[in-house]
């Protein structure tokens, strides 16, 4: 089927359709008001935004975290939706396959939620207190760097050791983070200090 059209009828029809897209974007498009109205609500309009780092490995790429749920009314926040944070300067919104799958990870049946110990004999453990954890791991510590430091070497050079414990830090944390880390690691005499980046 041939359509023949002339050069003047070519320029009418383009004419026509330049008068409506410049009406439409001078504000006269109802008819795109008209089909928003009927599409659903994004999941993503009514949730709070928060940014935070992904948990996994020492790259430390930026994620935003999406929450229904209003904390000041006394409601509890639940995360609906984690993406990569467009504007973070690491991973510019991009997520390896373990950060694409981070809702699972907190909504995960086996996720630990609360301090945990397992006594001495006992097949079970029991769940404690955060201040009970706390207070047992700094009397554990405080008890072995009585018993194990070392203050002078055979020669009576003064070395401040503590060669029983080591630590192992978290490397997607900030500058600032690291430096506390470190200097409060150091203090106590620990040696046996390393990274979540080289594990």
């Amino acid at each position: 089927m041939n359509i023949e059209v002339s050069r003047r009828g070519l320029l009418r029809v383009a004419g026509a359709g330049a008068a409506g897209t410049a009406l439409g974007a001078l504000g006269f498009g109802a008819a795109e008001a008209a089909t928003a109205a009927h599409v659903r609500a994004f999941k993503l309009a009514r949730t709070t935004e928060t940014r935070n780092t992904c948990p996994y490995c020492s790259v430390a790429c930026g994620i935003i975290l999406y929450s229904k749920g209003d904390l000041r009314k006394g409601e509890t926040a639940e995360i609906t939706h984690i993406e990569g944070d467009a504007d973070h300067p690491t991973n510019r919104g991009t997520l390896c396959p373990k950060g694409a799958a981070l809702k699972n990870f907190v909504h995960s049946d086996t996720r630990l939620l609360y301090p945990r110990i397992r006594k001495p004999g006992s097949k079970e453990f029991e769940r404690v207190s955060w201040d009970d954890a706390l207070n047992r791991i700094a009397r554990l510590m405080k008890d072995d760097r009585d018993k194990q430091f070392v203050a002078k070497n055979a020669a009576g050079l003064a070395v401040n050791r503590w060669t029983s414990v080591g630590f192992l830090a978290a490397s997607a944390t900030t500058n600032e983070t690291a430096w506390l880390t470190w200097k409060v690691v150091r203090s106590t005499g620990i040696l046996a200090f390393d990274n979540q980046a080289r594990v």
